[in-house]
């Protein structure tokens, strides 16, 4: 039985699926099953039930499944032990981001914790911001930069980055753009086939809430995981995009942005993590501290030494 056995099966217990675990552990989907195949012939018992789309944990894989994740720990816990003695950090770190964002500061935080801290292995994770925050949870996602309703998900530690106010973007010649400086409000938009992110996603969970609030049902007829995109359909007359102010703000040669005046939940895109964590995630969240100018929540730097980047945040999709 090999460590890098237990790392798989423990990938395809928290995936549900053979082929999202390859990709985690960066090795072909065969190979995981070989793998995975190898060490039920050593165990002798199948490990996972394979009959229907997801893999789901057979008795025998639920039973191990505790025990492989402690071995992991414990392995890992002895290459920080015998670095916590030499100064050096080691080990993987999973960085989680919503699906299409774009925020120079969190990369140039990656480059300076990768150039101060080698001898750690960076994975970054994309997926929206719900899964993330299972993910962060459930720690298979070690920090996570997502967009919400909420300034701190439940059972974690957050730092907002961004605040904005929900806007609708609509063409020149678009009714909601005129008159000029009008005031837009969400029944407005009921009359409107609306463009919007996925359900999970930060954006539209307070598109969701504030329509709640209002009892009201517009009718959702595309939806989009990027601003790109929901600003091209916009711009095509499919509909009115409901983006944030500082991603409306990138499209202003094609579209019109009017902030949705009686929404009043921010939407919000954050840093989160776990309180209980490891010394490489304190160091990124030391180096995610200076890239982004500071803000309260996250660690003190143990170190200064690093440049700090932009510390703007490029019109995120706040999934």
């Amino acid at each position: 039985m090999e460590l890098r056995q237990l790392a798989y099966f423990v990938a395809v217990a928290e995936e549900q699926n053979f082929t999202r675990a390859a990709e985690r552990v960066h090795i072909s989907q065969s190979g995981v099953s070989a793998q995975i195949r190898q060490l039920e012939r050593e165990l002798g018992a199948e490990l996972f039930d394979r009959s229907a789309r997801t893999a789901t944990l057979t008795a025998a894989g639920a039973a191990a499944l505790a025990p492989a994740r402690a071995a992991l720990a414990a392995a890992a816990a002895v290459g920080q032990a015998v670095g916590d003695v030499a100064g050096v950090i080691r080990g993987r770190i999973t960085v989680g981001m919503v699906v299409g964002c774009t925020v120079t500061p969190l990369f140039d935080a990656l480059a300076a914790f990768h150039r101060a801290h080698p001898g750690v292995e960076i994975a970054l994770l994309e997926d929206n911001s719900d899964r993330l925050v299972q993910g962060v949870r459930a720690g298979a996602v070690d920090v996570a930069l997502i967009g919400t309703a909420t300034a701190a998900p439940a059972g974690l530690e957050a730092l907002t980055l961004v605040s904005e106010r929900l806007v609708v973007a609509v063409p020149p010649d678009h009714p909601l753009a005129h008159p000029p400086g009008r005031r837009v409000t969400l029944r407005d938009l009921t009359d409107h086939p609306v463009i919007c992110m996925p359900a999970g996603t930060g954006l539209r969970t307070v598109f969701d809430q504030a329509c709640a609030a209002q009892r009201l049902q517009p009718v959702i007829a595309l939806q989009a995981g990027a601003a790109d995109a929901m600003a091209d359909l916009a711009a095509r007359g499919l509909g009115v995009a409901v983006l944030s102010e500082s991603m409306a703000e990138s499209y202003r040669d094609r579209l019109n942005p009017r902030v949705i005046d009686d929404i009043d939940i921010p939407a919000l895109l954050c840093l989160v993590w776990r309180a209980a964590h490891g010394p490489a995630v304190r160091e990124l969240l030391a180096h995610a501290r200076r890239a982004f100018g500071g803000g309260r929540g996250l660690p003190e730097p143990a170190a200064a030494g690093d440049d700090p980047g932009d510390s703007r945040a490029s019109h995120p999709e706040e999934q």
